[in-house]
């Protein structure tokens, strides 16, 4: 993909951290934007900072996929096609395994997994119609690799994985790409609003992602993997760069290492 200018791009989880920061940058590049999550107070403010783009609010709750199809039919209302759909809402978790409560693993795959596919598959038909699209997976670093403390988010993750690599292969004839962006320690509010073993909002930011990178920089990254057709990229630090590294080729080394890594 040569430029963004006037591509109709779909984002998720539009209202904080990585999402805005994209639907931000993607204004400034002259996209026609959709930007969706599920507070619209918080979608009108996001929508004010992009200096007079041609954005379409759209609430969505990736946790109640019975009304997708109707949303998908407002976008292609508004501008007759979707040809980018950034795959980017979700929630994370802050808690040890015996301590976590089922419904909070339940809770976190149907959002961040469920949600997710099911939005692909009503937004598939569309791109198979128009010959072309490419989805845009926002994952995380420990969808390659699992820490302490985020179990539930960490297997979400791993899961977006299977299904879209599954998917890259069978539409590789299509016209239709995927791009799955694995990101580090991104200073945002996913900390904060992690759930605990009950399922409540921990409120209080990691050291790690407060030392992170910023969102704006993830974004740009980000944009420049859409740009490059990557399939995969992983936005972050020498120290999560590492550890996938060290997770791939030496295994016995990384279950070593991750119990040592600040993680929290």
């Amino acid at each position: 993909m040569s430029s963004i200018k006037n591509k109709v791009v779909w984002v998720t989880g539009a209202t904080s951290g990585i999402g805005e920061a994209l639907v931000v940058a993607l204004a400034t590049q002259g996209a026609k934007l959709i930007i969706s999550a599920r507070r619209e107070d918080e979608l009108k403010r996001v929508a004010e900072n992009c200096k007079g783009a041609d954005v379409f609010i759209l609430p969505l709750d990736l946790a109640d996929q019975s009304n997708f199809e109707k949303i998908k039919d407002e976008a292609l209302n508004k501008f007759g096609r979707i040809d980018i759909l950034i795959n980017n809402g979700g929630i994370s978790q802050r808690s040890l395994v015996k301590d976590t409560s089922v419904d909070v693993d339940r809770k976190i795959m149907e959002v961040n997994y469920i949600g997710t596919v099911a939005l692909t598959k009503v937004v598939l038909p569309q791109f198979l119609k128009q010959g072309s699209g490419k989805f845009v997976v926002t994952t995380s670093s420990v969808g390659k690799i699992g820490t302490p403390y985020r179990s539930g988010y960490s297997a979400s993750k791993h899961a977006l994985h299977g299904f879209f690599d599954s998917l890259r292969a069978e539409l590789h004839d299509d016209n239709i790409s995927v791009l799955l962006v694995c990101p580090g320690f991104i200073k945002t509010n996913i900390s904060i609003k992690a759930l605990t073993e009950r399922g409540e909002k921990l409120g209080t930011m990691d050291k790690a992602t407060a030392a992170g990178l910023t969102p704006k920089e993830c974004a740009r990254q980000i944009i420049e993997g859409i740009l490059a057709n990557k399939q995969e990229i992983v936005v972050g630090g020498m120290k999560e760069k590492f550890a996938i590294l060290s997770k791939r080729f030496f295994p016995s080394f990384f279950s070593v290492l991750i119990r040592k890594m600040a993680v929290k």
